[in-house]
């Protein structure tokens, strides 16, 4: 099986090529293909012919997306729809991440495949967008993901959260964090292992939530990271109101995955996917 990877080189990209090793994998870089130009994208795809592409290459800056909201379509959205019409013409599978900011955030209980996307801000607009466009390719995976955290770090964001805790609590600041925001903290790792099992046992093509089980506010998953550590740091609790942020979070947009146990596929705790991050990274 032939997979090319769009944003080869980010977060989650670098875990599909790790955990596609036994595929022909073709990892593609910004610098290797262009996902808003149609002619771009035709070439890469023409000239490399893939089984399956998946796309994680994405605008991911929540706060730059509502200074500029036309470079957000163009990637989350125009870029979707330029990959699914050449995946489309291949009759090759597309697998798009999306993520849980297409929820409002109105719900007490996690989101579920089944409930109805409304997007606060410009970038779940703009990915809602692309999950739309996603299924002009009749092969498609749209995998909604929450609060990722990778080895590799996000390149659009400069690193990821956890790392960020720790080089804050190793330089002995003062660290704020809001507790009342609700997330699904998701290791790449485990995404990508179990879309690799969605795209080779041929589950039915459509809308999936892969995030490691379990929700906690972004206090209490940076209290897990030092409690894991064995570290005593100032951490101190915030409220949303008290940060300037340009756009809007959802307050609750922890994910639940309905539909994989249907198919005797799980997701790991995210206390136990911390764990193992942490101990990869060396921390532990």
């Amino acid at each position: 099986m032939k997979i090319l990877i769009t944003g080869a080189n980010g977060q989650l990209g670098t875990d599909f090529c790790k955990i596609f090793q036994d595929c022909d994998v073709i990892p593609l870089t910004h610098a290797d293909i262009e996902i808003t130009s149609m002619d771009s994208v035709e070439k890469a795809l023409d000239q490399h012919k893939p089984d399956v592409v998946i796309n994680t290459a994405a605008y991911v800056r929540v706060d730059d997306c509502e200074t500029h909201p036309e470079k957000a379509f163009l990637v989350n959205a125009v870029g979707v729809k330029n990959i699914a019409e050449a995946s489309q013409a291949l009759g090759a599978t597309l697998v798009r991440i999306s993520t849980d900011y297409v929820f409002d955030g109105k719900k007490s209980t996690p989101y579920t495949e089944d409930d109805t996307p409304n997007p606060i801000n410009i970038y779940g607009i703009s990915k809602l967008a692309g999950e739309q466009y996603a299924k002009l390719a009749e092969r498609y995976y749209i995998i909604r993901v929450s609060s990722l955290f990778g080895i590799a770090g996000a390149r659009g964001k400069g690193g990821n959260f956890v790392e960020t805790m720790i080089k804050k609590a190793k330089s002995k600041e003062k660290i704020t964090v809001v507790d009342d925001v609700i997330i699904s903290p998701t290791y790449t790792k485990d995404t990508a292992r179990v879309i690799k099992k969605i795209i080779e046992e041929g589950l039915p093509y459509g809308i999936y939530h892969a995030a490691n089980t379990g929700y906690c506010s972004w206090y209490e998953f940076t209290k897990k990271i030092f409690e894991l550590l064995k570290w005593s740091t100032d951490l101190n609790p915030i409220k949303t109101e008290d940060l300037t942020l340009k756009a809007k979070r959802p307050i609750f947009s922890a994910l639940e995955n309905r539909k994989l146990p249907s198919y005797s596929l799980k997701m790991s705790n995210w206390h136990e996917a911390l764990r193992e991050y942490l101990y990869e990274k060396d921390h532990l």
